[in-house]
């Protein structure tokens, strides 16, 4: 699940980078969706 919400973050902020320009909001998601991939990488567990 946050696996997900992670790659939707990064889908939605190369969206964003390329063809919306919304400033700020779009660096805080990537920043996000990198934490979200970190986290999912330490805890090494399997999907649920």
């Amino acid at each position: 699940m946050l696996y997900l919400i992670a790659v939707i973050l990064i889908i939605g902020w190369l969206l964003g980078f390329f063809v919306f320009s919304a400033g700020g909001l779009i660096h805080i998601l990537l920043v996000i969706a990198i934490i979200a991939i970190l986290l999912r990488i330490i805890q090494g567990r399997n999907p649920v």
